[in-house]
């Protein structure tokens, strides 16, 4: 069986995203953008998560860049104790409940018991210390079951495009 395959069968997707927290993103953006030469795809606030979040398209792909915007929030506690970088890694899968439960029913700690509203999607978080330290992402693919739930028609992330 192949990677492709493997991952596939446990309902992983492509990556989505890597996420690298900025204290700037004004500043990020001229490096990511102008230094780099990296489309920029949209700057969202994210108040409910005391965020600000722009992304970058690289190929099928994104660069998430995540700038705190409330001091209370985990990502700036993140900045605050480890600085600037990398923060997660997003995968994309077909249903993230279903995901979550299998995730769970591994032993798998999770941060989101269920899908929850992100800035492109349903998503949901599994803890760093079930994922070698690494903060993972999972994002529904469009027309899966939590859009429906989370949100109406003509709203959400892809009402706009």
């Amino acid at each position: 069986m192949t990677p492709q395959e493997l991952a596939e069968r446990h309902g992983l997707g492509a990556i989505h995203h890597v996420a690298v927290v900025v204290r700037d993103m004004d500043v990020a953006l001229r490096f990511y953008h102008d230094t780099l030469g990296l489309a920029l795809g949209s700057v969202v606030p994210i108040p409910s998560d005391g965020v600000r979040i722009a992304f970058l398209p690289v190929g099928a792909s994104r660069i998430e860049l995540v700038e705190p915007t409330d001091p209370a929030t985990g990502v700036a506690r993140f900045l605050e104790s480890r600085g600037e970088g990398f923060h997660h890694v997003c995968f994309a899968v077909p249903d993230v409940a279903q995901t979550l439960a299998r995730m769970a029913a591994a032993g798998v700690e999770l941060l989101d018991q269920a899908p929850r509203r992100g800035a492109e999607g349903p998503v949901a978080f599994l803890h760093p210390r079930s994922c070698h330290g690494v903060l993972v992402e999972l994002i529904e693919e469009p027309g899966g079951p939590a859009w429906a739930a989370l949100y109406g028609a003509g709203e959400g992330p892809l009402a706009a495009g």
